[in-house]
């Protein structure tokens, strides 16, 4: 199975560019980037989607979901994905979130969903 890291190095590799030079441009220290290549950590999300942007490349290709890296779902299903409230009882017991392993029960579900928004409403 390919990892993060492998990604990042084959895509900054192809684009002919140094760490450093990565490092800059999506504004993280050059030992970060060297840890996230050799897989001795993962980046956060938010890196991920700098370099994703920056390469024209999916978030699903970085994480070796896909071999395509331009593979995108349909339109109507992205649209369907984005709209899906997780605060709907059924919706939550149909799908196996889970935290630790454990699976979320719907008040913590519930409870979750209103940090998120707690938290969006002060950004």
């Amino acid at each position: 199975m390919i990892m993060i890291g492998d990604r990042i190095a084959l895509l900054r590799e192809k684009f002919g560019m140094t760490q450093e030079e990565l490092s800059k441009k999506i504004d993280i220290s050059r030992a970060s980037l060297c840890h996230y290549e050799k897989s001795r950590r993962e980046p956060d999300y938010d890196t991920l989607v700098k370099v994703a942007d920056l390469f024209r490349v999916t978030l699903d290709y970085l994480m070796g979901r896909t071999h395509d890296p331009h593979q995108t779902l349909d339109p109507h299903i992205r649209s369907f994905v984005d709209q899906l409230e997780l605060s709907d009882k059924l919706l939550v017991d149909q799908f196996a979130l889970t935290v630790d392993g454990k699976k979320l029960s719907f008040e913590e579900a519930r409870r979750f969903i209103a940090f998120v928004r707690a938290e969006r409403a002060i950004k």
